[in-house]
């Protein structure tokens, strides 16, 4: 009888060589750079897009006087509507992009599922349901983003005492996914209950707006707020990059790598739930982005998440301004981020699938 010779397990062959893999495929400078340059473009051309248009080359000139004595050479209301109205908004549209695509793409690996979305857990539902019970109560706009990111951690608050109640051995990750699915049904719920009790004329309209999401009329000491979570939330999931890879093999073999699986899966969910809600306050509820970029991301820089975390931050921010700027130049009227992210998402997405894009 032979003896098997000492090796890498077997189920964490596969993962090792797709992580290897990974890395190759993100080494190339030129895709980064590509990226990079692309995103540059269109933060510059997204200042021409509105109502009152500004030339590219303008708004540079705009943008590089804050820092350099440039003499001024367009007129006054430009300074208005570039700093004033469009440099938050695109930053706004960049920061949530990349806030819920990070966040989707660390649950993806620590879920091991690719359908997985920043709201699985019930955050987005939660913070519906305190933006809509704020809107109903009269608060202004301050008080309706703080009882957004309130709500959405409250809901996935909930979902982790339940299934980790539930959980007590085990894998808990399908446990938790259920439990997400039962609290985003029941604050959904709570949102329609606060719908049914609001003004028909008056407030249900603008809960019915928030609800499908928006970057209009946000301001730099909002979205000063919101980075002042996003940011660091993000950094740190892309520390652990290296440590959503491990997880990808599964519990067993983390702990016997010596990680403490459940306290790392408890920082990555309070990371990701933190960034999804911070960004969901500000911009209501947007869906798709956090599903779909992520896995441009990985087309473009495989599975490791040292390098999927970070591409999926910058296809997230791009995505989302693109989607912005089409939001306010199709029509005379806005349209809804929510809307339009959920016309071009969802069949981007089937078309992914089509091609058999696989998870391994």
């Amino acid at each position: 009888m032979s003896v098997p010779a000492a090796s890498t397990p077997v189920e964490t062959q596969a993962p090792a060589r797709r992580f290897r893999r990974g890395a190759a495929a993100s080494s190339s400078p030129w895709r980064l750079a590509a990226l990079l340059s692309c995103l540059c473009a269109l933060f510059i051309l997204s200042f021409a897009v509105g109502r009152y248009p500004v030339a590219p080359l303008t708004a540079l000139s705009v943008l590089a006087a804050q820092i350099l004595p440039l003499t001024p050479h367009w007129e006054g209301n430009v300074d208005i509507v570039v700093l004033g109205i469009r440099l938050p908004r695109i930053l706004a549209a960049l920061l949530v992009g990349a806030a819920l695509s990070v966040s989707g793409a660390a649950y993806q690996g620590l879920f091991r599922n690719p359908l997985v979305s920043p709201g699985i857990l019930g955050v987005s539902a939660g913070a519906g349901f305190g933006a809509a019970l704020a809107i109903l109560l009269g608060f202004g706009m301050m008080g309706i983003q703080l009882s957004a990111f309130l709500g959405g951690m409250l809901a996935v608050g909930t979902t982790w005492a339940i299934g980790a109640s539930i959980a007590r051995r085990g894998d808990p990750a399908l446990p938790m996914l259920l439990a997400g699915v039962i609290v985003g049904t029941l604050f959904t719920a709570f949102i329609s209950l606060v719908k049914f009790a609001a003004d028909p004329d008056d407030t249900l309209p603008s809960i019915t707006f928030w609800l499908m999401g928006s970057l209009a009329s946000l301001h730099f000491g909002e979205l000063a707020a919101a980075a002042a979570l996003i940011l660091p939330g993000a950094a740190l999931l892309i520390a652990l990059g290296w440590t959503l890879n491990v997880l990808c093999f599964g519990d067993e073999e983390a702990r016997a790598l010596g990680l403490a699986t459940g306290r790392i899966r408890l920082l990555v969910i309070v990371c990701a739930t933190l960034i999804t809600a911070a960004a969901v306050a500000i911009s209501g509820i947007i869906g798709l982005v956090g599903l779909v970029a992520p896995h441009l991301a990985r087309m473009l820089a495989g599975p490791d998440h040292r390098a999927l975390l970070p591409v999926s931050a910058l296809i997230g921010g791009g995505f989302l301004l693109a989607v912005d700027d089409l939001a306010r130049s199709l029509f005379a009227v806005e349209i809804p981020l929510g809307i339009v992210t959920a016309i071009i998402g969802a069949p981007f997405f089937l078309y992914l699938l089509r091609r058999g894009q696989k998870w391994d």
